[in-house]
């Protein structure tokens, strides 16, 4: 059943990319710690650790342009191999490695499978990496991460806040600073346009109400937009200080955003789902309240042509 499904797949991204110049393929939709998460033994979890859902991978983006040949991942998750794997194949290239990684902050989930790159695995060879200057500062201050960097393991690329990156003809890419948790590096969304349609992609911040820009408003500006949906709703903090994790409640973005015409809010994907989150569940109440009102859930190998 497996490899029908697999088969699929690459049948509908050989499709899109005749259909499509560009194509972006979700490769991951769970929050840092994966899903079953490490001591749970709740039963969002406790039955997966027998039966481990291959779908449950940690927040990641694909985009492949077509005409080029080229890939580029977004986040380097601690899933990063099958990943690769899954984006080589959605391309139909011999590639092992992507054409660059791009990194939105230092926090697990989203920049430690560069690990699978160093001499103890892949041994790459001057993979570009694409990261703010505190992310790169940190990549290459500290092990083993500045090894991969004295060995050309990987290549680090300079991004400025709201400064884009021409990636190829079809491809422009956008860094943007937004407020989290920002012990050892920056935090940012990205901007990822192509050739007749753009992507907002911010899988990790704090409330809405504390960054300078108003999401409504950039959700607006684009065609799709995958934003940050930790939590479902208090109940899943139980007795953790919320302002350790205030990311915004999926609750609190749908009312946030309940004015919004049907065609804006139809752009909205919820992605970075905790392992507690119910909307890892398709047939969860949540998940039917979430579409119910006009929004989408980021789903594992959901693609679009941009």
């Amino acid at each position: 059943m497996k490899r029908i499904v697999y088969i699929l797949f690459l049948l509908a991204q050989a499709m899109l990319g005749q259909q499509n110049k560009v194509s972006l393929v979700v490769l991951g939709t769970v929050q840092d710690g994966g899903s079953p998460h490490i001591g749970c033994q709740k039963d969002c979890c406790a039955p997966l650790w027998d039966a481990p859902d291959p779908t449950r991978k940690v927040v990641a983006l694909g985009v492949i342009d077509h005409e080029h040949g080229k890939t580029f991942l977004f986040e380097a998750t601690p899933n990063l191999p099958e990943q690769l794997k899954l984006l080589k194949a959605a391309a139909g290239t011999e590639r092992e490695t992507p054409d660059g990684i791009f990194l939105t902050h230092a926090h697990i989930g989203h920049y430690t499978g560069l690990q699978f790159l160093g001499r103890e695995a892949l041994g790459a060879k001057n993979v570009a990496v694409y990261a703010m200057p505190k992310m790169s500062s940190f990549l290459a201050q500290n092990g083993p991460w500045s090894q991969l960097v004295a060995l050309h393991n990987i290549a680090l690329q300079d991004l400025n806040d709201q400064q884009p990156i021409q990636l190829t003809n079809n491809i422009k890419v956008t860094p943007f600073l937004v407020p989290h948790r920002d012990e050892f590096s920056e935090t940012v969304g990205y901007l990822i346009e192509g050739p007749n349609q753009k992507v907002l992609f911010i899988p990790d911040i704090n409330k809405w109400s504390k960054w300078k820009s108003d999401i409504r408003e950039e959700i607006k500006k684009v065609d799709y937009a995958f934003l940050d949906a930790s939590f479902f709703d208090g109940e899943e903090i139980n007795n953790r200080d919320i302002s350790e994790i205030p990311h915004p409640f999926v609750i609190e973005s749908m009312a946030l955003f309940k004015d919004l015409p049907t065609a804006e809010k139809e752009k909205v994907y919820f992605i970075h789902l905790n392992h507690t989150n119910p909307l890892l569940d398709p047939e969860s109440e949540a998940s039917k309240q979430v579409l119910s009102q006009g929004f989408h859930i980021a789903r594992f190998k959901q693609a679009i042509g941009l």
